[in-house]
């Protein structure tokens, strides 16, 4: 299969780098693997990733997905012309999570050239769905 990324020249460092100084840094997300048609990142659950009820918080889940698969466009794109900003969301909740580690997988449904769609799936460490969330994300020209 023939790799969608514009660019093969990234590591894990590199784009785990990207998240020091955001909310993917505050969350504990890191970056495992580049596939030749996906993404994959993992997350903590801990005091950080957390609901009152002690459950994955949903806005992580959602959080996660979005991280992922924003992230994953823009391996696609040339990011010296174009930025890519996500333009919408959705994220259903299958299971329930209280410790260890989710694992979300970013495969692309859609590569356009205005828009990208993103099917990301979210297990838990005994590889059972979490979460499942589709991520529709804009293409625009960088301006001048």
């Amino acid at each position: 299969m023939k790799p969608i990324w514009h660019s093969l020249d990234v590591s894990l460092d590199q784009l785990n780098e990207i998240g020091n100084n955001n909310m993917a840094g505050l969350l504990g997300m890191e970056f495992t693997e580049i596939g030749p048609d996906y993404l994959r990142m993992i997350m903590p659950v801990d005091n950080r990733t957390k609901q009152p009820y002690g459950l994955l918080h949903g806005g992580a889940s959602a959080a996660l997905a979005e991280t992922v698969g924003s992230v994953a466009s823009s391996l696609v794109i040339d990011t010296k012309k174009q930025i890519c900003v996500g333009l919408d969301i959705n994220a259903n909740h299958i299971k329930g999570v209280t410790s260890g580690y989710v694992h979300a997988i970013a495969r692309p449904l859609h590569i356009g050239t205005t828009t990208h769609v993103w099917d990301i799936r979210i297990c838990d460490d005994d590889n059972k769905l979490v979460c499942i969330s589709r991520l529709t994300v804009a293409i625009r020209d960088k301006k001048a």
